[in-house]
């Protein structure tokens, strides 16, 4: 297929979505593989104004552009008038901007910035489709199912809830460096390093019980303990605070950006259940212990959670229901099990989709049949 590619004119690529690193991870990935299977291919991107948004994009070299945009979701009386207020005005931006990049096809991978600029481009008859990352689509993305011309699925479960003859099941794309490490992934250090991960927003309560259950004192007798801890903006001190007095070997930060470091150091990953770290860690065969974001929309992340756990690669546990000592011992014997632990990672291994990133490219371009191919 990559060979068939590279045969394909350039096209323009708009790229709509944001919010969060997951719809953003995606989105940049299958950008990365556009660019190097149909060289001399153009990509913007179309986000908000806010913080994670331009965080994310900023280590790469693709245009992009922002509206004012806010969802609907969730929020109160006051905040859903001042969003329903703004749409038009986010319209009217999504518009220009689609007059002015003349995109051959938009796709949007979710976040309420991808409602008015995914219609607005099929309002201009643009070819247009979205990406759905998580085993429950988000409103966004289940209102634009029907006007799309294809829908790209992560987890087979979601594609009820979309028209049948749109879906293709493509997996979720990872980051291009993370593909690369995963080709090399081997850790032969003799510590058993523990990566935690709360996700973009951080996660107080997964924080907390987890620097509980290692700083314990039955957690002592393991001297090749050594942790990497991402913690969200507001823990960062008093994790380290509790690692320092426990003298546990720990490296911790707000955010890492070299992920596919983090990855291929790390014996166990203990993470939130968001969808683009999961399928990171599938690609790099990770074993995982997952504590869902309780209160996610639609409670997707525990859905997300079910399909790697009935695949073998994960352990789900409940952040309400565990305490920090069962949590220890779970630990404990995942240390002390080499075998059930590699086990565990290779079943994660197989849930992987390294090709998504190449299977998104190819439903792109389908989307335009008339395009000649450079013989």
């Amino acid at each position: 297929m990559a060979n068939q590619q590279k045969n394909r004119e350039p096209i323009r690529l708009l790229l709509t979505g944001g919010g969060t690193g997951g719809h953003l991870f995606p989105a940049i990935a299958s950008a990365q593989k556009l660019v190097d299977l149909v060289p001399g291919s153009e990509v913007m991107f179309v986000g908000t104004q806010r913080k994670m948004d331009k965080t994310s994009l900023e280590h790469y070299s693709f245009e992009t552009k922002s509206i004012h945009c806010y969802g609907l979701k969730g929020k109160s009386i006051p905040e859903l008038i001042k969003a329903l207020l703004v749409l038009p005005i986010s319209c009217l931006e999504a518009a220009l901007i689609i007059l002015r990049f003349k995109p051959d096809v938009v796709l949007g991978v979710g976040g309420y910035v991808t409602g008015p600029v995914v219609f607005m481009a099929r309002l201009f008859g643009k070819k247009t489709m979205i990406h759905e990352q998580n085993s429950i689509p988000g409103l966004a993305n289940r209102k634009l199912g029907g006007l799309v011309d294809r829908v790209c699925l992560s987890l087979p479960d979601s594609g009820s809830l979309f028209p049948k003859d749109k879906t293709s099941f493509t997996g979720n794309p990872v980051r291009k460096e993370i593909v690369l490490q995963a080709d090399k992934c081997k850790n032969d250090s003799e510590d058993f390093v523990i990566a935690i991960l709360g996700g973009s927003q951080g996660a107080h309560a997964v924080n907390m019980l987890v620097v509980d259950a290692l700083c314990s004192s039955e957690m002592k007798v393991c001297t090749s303990l050594k942790v990497t801890h991402q913690t969200g903006a507001k823990d960062s001190e008093i994790v380290k605070d509790k690692y320092d007095e426990a003298d546990v070997r720990a490296k911790v930060a707000p955010f890492f950006t070299d992920m596919a470091a983090i990855y291929e150091q790390a014996d166990l990953v203990i993470s939130r259940a968001g969808a683009t770290t999961l399928s990171e860690l599938a690609v790099m065969g990770k074993p995982a212990i997952l504590f869902p974001y309780p209160t996610a929309a639609d409670n997707h992340q525990e859905k997300n959670a079910e399909y790697y756990v009935h695949g073998g690669g994960a352990i789900m546990l409940n952040e309400k229901k565990i305490t920090a000592t069962e949590l220890c011992d779970t630990i404990l014997d995942l240390m002390g099990n080499k075998g059930r632990l590699q086990e565990i990672g290779k079943s994660m291994k197989k849930l992987g989709f390294p090709k998504a990133a190449e299977n998104i490219v190819e439903v792109c371009m389908s989307l335009l049949p008339g395009q000649l191919d450079k013989n």
